[in-house]
């Protein structure tokens, strides 16, 4: 900058010489205006060779990302289908759980006939000691397990209510599965 002052203050002392002044001037700043094209252009060249690589970048990701999506869809799919069998065995097992329920309760109902076996048999007791002496023992193991079983009528009507929750929570659970998993079904696969 200062030499193009100084140049300038030559033109005006010496006006033969200013032509050449100008030519000069004029050339220096258009060497200066090509290098400074010159260095914008290399500079967009870089620019343009890291947009591309970025946009490379992304759409290696975009199809990462449709594989991943395509993956947790055919998972999500496969999970209801499993929730499906789930609470189809629930299902079964509920009914098997309340058979079972309903003949423990009839093994109840018959171990409290023994009573009438234990009255009978202490009618035989008078007439045979021994028989009454292993009846006795039989008396307190019946009593023993007309406890156990009512128990085990207990016991057994929990269980069957037990398996009536957990049919309706694998329910629950499928439908929100299949809630979640309907989302992924407007792609195409």
């Amino acid at each position: 900058m200062a030499e193009q002052t100084e140049v300038i203050d030559n033109m005006r002392n010496d006006p033969s010489d200013s032509r050449e002044t100008w030519i000069k001037i004029i050339g220096k700043l258009g060497r200066e205006t090509q290098l400074h094209l010159d260095e914008r252009y290399r500079k967009f060249k870089i620019t343009d060779y890291i947009i591309l690589g970025f946009s490379g970048l992304l759409a290696v990701l975009a199809v990462f990302n449709v594989y991943y999506v395509t993956v947790l869809y055919g998972n999500l799919n496969d999970i209801v289908a499993n929730m499906d069998s789930m609470h189809q065995n629930f299902i079964t097992v509920r009914s098997d759980m309340t058979a079972i329920t309903g003949k423990a309760s009839d093994m109840n109902n018959h171990i409290s006939n023994m009573d009438d076996i234990t009255a009978h048999m202490e009618m035989i007791a008078s007439n045979l000691v021994d028989v009454r002496t292993s009846m006795d023992g039989v008396t307190i193991e019946m009593d023993a397990i007309a406890k156990e079983m009512v128990a085990l009528d207990y016991g057994m009507a929990n269980v069957d209510y037990r398996f009536g929750n957990m049919s309706q929570s694998v329910s629950n659970m499928r439908s929100q599965t299949r809630s979640m998993s309907r989302p992924m079904s407007f792609l195409p696969w």
